[in-house]
C-alpha cells in the first residue's frame, strides 16, 4: 500500500511538473507570434511598391517573391528619394526579389560597425541614381529609427571588397549593380555609404508622435 502510495504522489509531481512546463512553452510561444504578427502588421501597412523605374523582369520577381519566404527584419527609408524599401535577413536570391536584403559577414542591422544592405539595380535601388551626400537614410528595426547622412558615393568593381570593411563610425552601406540601365550583367557596383547621426537616432513609437522629427 505504501508503495502504491509513493508511486502516485510521483505520477503527479511528473504530471504537473509536465503541465506547467507545456504552460510556460504556450506562453513563449504566443509571446513570439504576437510579436512577429505585430511586426508584420507595421511592415504590410506600407504602401504599395513604386515600380515606375523597375525594369519588366523585376517586376514579375518581385510578384512571385512575394509568396515566399520570412518577414522582413527593418526598413530602410531615404525621403528625399522616395524609397522605402523592407530589408531582410540575408541576401539570398529570393529576399533580393522582394526587397533588399542583409549582406552576410557584415555588421548587423542597427549596430556598430558597417551593416551592407544590397538591392537589385533595376527594381528599389534604381532610384539610387539621383543620390546625393547629405541625404538622410532611416533604418527601422527593432522599434528603433536609426538616422545616417550619407559621406559617400562611388563606384567600383565587385572585387573592391573594402567599401564592406568594419568602419569605426557606425555605418551602413548600399550596394547594387552599376550601371543602372546596363544591359546584361552589369560590370561594376554603385555604393552609398552613410554614417549613424547619433543624435537623431529616436525611439519608434515617439518619433511618430514628435510634429518636431525631421526627415527632410
Amino acid at each position: 500500500m505504501r508503495i502504491s502510495s509513493l508511486w502516485v504522489e510521483r505520477t503527479a509531481w511528473v504530471v504537473g511538473i509536465t503541465l506547467l512546463s507545456m504552460y510556460g512553452g504556450m506562453r513563449l510561444w504566443a509571446e513570439e507570434s504576437r510579436a512577429n504578427a505585430v511586426e508584420q502588421f507595421k511592415l504590410a501597412s506600407l504602401p504599395a511598391a513604386d515600380q515606375r523605374l523597375w525594369s519588366e523582369q523585376r517586376i514579375a520577381a518581385y510578384a512571385l517573391a512575394q509568396k515566399a519566404g520570412d518577414a522582413p527584419q527593418a526598413l530602410l527609408r531615404i525621403p528625399k528619394l522616395t524609397l522605402e524599401v523592407p530589408v531582410y535577413g540575408d541576401d539570398s536570391d529570393i529576399n533580393l526579389d522582394r526587397g533588399a536584403g542583409h549582406i552576410r559577414g557584415t555588421g548587423e542591422l542597427a549596430k556598430s560597425g558597417n551593416t551592407g544592405i544590397a538591392a537589385h539595380r533595376d527594381g528599389f535601388f534604381r532610384k539610387l541614381k539621383d543620390v546625393e551626400l547629405g541625404m538622410d537614410i532611416f533604418l527601422e528595426h527593432g522599434g528603433r529609427t536609426l538616422r545616417y547622412h550619407i559621406v559617400e558615393i562611388s563606384i567600383v568593381t565587385p572585387e573592391e571588397a573594402a567599401v564592406l570593411a568594419p568602419t569605426e563610425h557606425p555605418s551602413v552601406t548600399l550596394v547594387t549593380c552599376y550601371p543602372f540601365y546596363f544591359v546584361g550583367s552589369a560590370p561594376q557596383r554603385f555604393i552609398v555609404r552613410g554614417e549613424l547621426d547619433e543624435t537623431q537616432t529616436v525611439n519608434q513609437d515617439l518619433s511618430h508622435k514628435n510634429p518636431q522629427r525631421r526627415e527632410t
